[in-house]
């Protein structure tokens, strides 16, 4: 198992293409949209400014990028090439496969949070009371990304090799959008902010948020990520177990 998780961090740091979108596009993302606003002027009853927020989103976002799109496509052009039966052929066990595929996610979804921050940091001059702020912040967004990762290998295992990318595209976008990643849920309609705060991404950046407030993450959202978590990771391992006994 450890040298197919040394193959996938392999393959995945020399996709340049996926890591621009992952670790450099959510850092020029922050910059477009909060380049340019207050650092003192906070967003509705959030008591944050933009800059803060959408730093949050913004490594949030490049998570997901990491998780989502990068295991769903590689599963789901691996199942259609044969790789993975092959993989059945040997001594590897099942989670061994999911194992490779969430690790390698997270050797890339760490450097894009690192990269928003930075980002943030030098060009927007968010600074934090504590230093345990930053390293809180970064632990709960990397380990919030399991939750998408999750659901990455779900859709890899569910979508064929042609179906994937547009099925996962729609899924990202339409969960960062009604997630607040792209901008502040405050500025929704009431009935929509409604429905946002039961969506994983809303709860994923408001994670990160409560940490920027100085305090602990609420126990609602913390209860949302898990259920979302074991939602997907169900999901996901009866669609291997059916794609086990198709094969």
């Amino acid at each position: 198992m450890n040298t197919l998780i040394k193959l996938e961090i392999t393959r995945t740091l020399r996709n340049k293409k996926f890591m621009f979108f992952s670790v450099i596009y959510p850092a020029a993302l922050y910059l477009m949209i909060a380049g340019g606003a207050s650092a003192t002027e906070k967003v509705g009853n959030t008591g944050l400014t933009l800059p803060l927020i959408m730093m949050v989103s913004m490594a949030s976002f490049g998570a997901i990028t990491a998780v989502l799109v990068g295991n769903s496509e590689k599963i789901a052009k691996e199942r259609e090439k044969g790789w993975v039966r092959q993989l059945r052929l040997t001594s590897l066990p099942g989670r061994g496969y999911v194992t490779a595929k969430v690790a390698s996610a997270a050797v890339v979804s760490l450097p894009s949070i690192l990269a928003v921050f930075a980002v943030a940091a030098i060009v927007k001059d968010v600074r934090f009371d504590a230093a345990w702020q930053w390293l809180a912040l970064t632990a709960v967004i990397w380990a919030g990304s399991i939750v998408f990762a999750a659901l990455g290998v779900a859709v890899g295992y569910l979508a064929t090799g042609d179906a994937v990318r547009p099925i996962t595209f729609i899924i990202y976008f339409g969960l960062s959008m009604l997630g607040g990643l792209w901008m502040p849920t405050a500025v929704f309609p009431q009935w929509l902010q409604d429905i946002a705060e039961w969506v994983p991404t809303h709860a994923y950046a408001a994670l990160g948020q409560a940490i920027e407030q100085g305090g602990a993450p609420h126990l609602k959202d913390v209860a949302i990520m898990v259920a979302y978590l074991a939602l997907f990771g169900g999901a996901a391992a009866w669609l291997y177990r059916k794609d086990t006994h198709k094969a």
